[in-house]
């Protein structure tokens, strides 16, 4: 019983650590006037689960789409408006090269260095936005998670008590490490906060908002249903340096 409290109260200090770590909203969302459609977007995490989805729906949307990514194979993606890049976000140098000529660009790092202290996340997108002011890139669509900022404790008692203090402390510290940068940067930032990602079909049925997400019951969302509202913000202000939750 001891040794159940013991971590029960190391949960709860991480959850609240997590929440005063991450951004914390400031005023409500704005009026979601439309936006200058980007045509050249470019895509880093581009081989993950999401990132993979964001691909293929920014193809079908039609824009030129660039993917920044370590290994071409795993995107096995053919199409004339997609550009491969390959690279490593921790470069500078190759971050910069990737970025020079884009309107936009769309992050879903990643990574599963779970069990010891990672910067990738924090340090991959400090180069992404050193990038960007550099190159005069002003947008930039980034996926956190719940469970970070004032989306802290929303991803169930599951998620809260046993996944991230066990499994994910160090990677949801990045995470939070990788929304501060965010929000001190001069871009147009929005971060997108989604529920437990899955791998079914797109619903289009998607929840969004700063108070989404349980604390009791774990909220899932497929992956293409993140993709899909990830790319509406590029064209849209309501989220503009803000950090709605997402959940199906």
């Amino acid at each position: 019983m001891t040794l159940f409290l013991l971590f029960a109260t190391y949960a709860v200090i991480l959850s609240a650590a997590l929440a005063r770590a991450g951004f914390r909203s400031q005023s409500a969302a704005s009026s979601g006037a439309p936006r200058d459609r980007p045509a050249r977007i470019l895509i880093v995490g581009a081989t993950g689960g999401t990132g993979r989805q964001l691909v293929s729906q920014a193809l079908e949307r039609g824009y030129a789409v660039t993917a920044f990514v370590r290994d071409a194979s795993r995107l096995a993606i053919d199409d004339p408006r997609l550009t491969v890049v390959r690279g490593d976000v921790l470069d500078p140098a190759s971050v910069d090269a990737a970025m020079r000529g884009q309107d936009a660009v769309l992050s879903a790092l990643g990574h599963r260095r779970y069990f010891y202290p990672a910067r990738i996340l924090s340090q991959g997108t400090r180069n992404i936005l050193r990038a960007m002011e550099a190159s005069g890139v002003r947008r930039l669509v980034c996926e956190t998670s719940l469970g970070i900022g004032d989306g802290a404790f929303r991803l169930g008692l599951y998620y809260t008590f046993f996944t991230i203090p066990l499994i994910l402390p160090f990677y949801f510290w990045d995470k939070a490490r990788q929304e501060r940068l965010l929000a001190a940067s001069p871009v147009d930032w929005v971060i997108v906060r989604p529920a437990v990602l899955t791998n079914g079909r797109k619903r289009g049925r998607i929840r969004h908002g700063r108070h989404v997400g349980s604390f009791l019951l774990t909220a899932r969302i497929p992956r293409a249903d993140v993709a899909e509202f990830m790319l509406n913000q590029l064209e849209s202000d309501t989220y503009l340096r803000a950090a709605p939750g997402v959940a199906g």
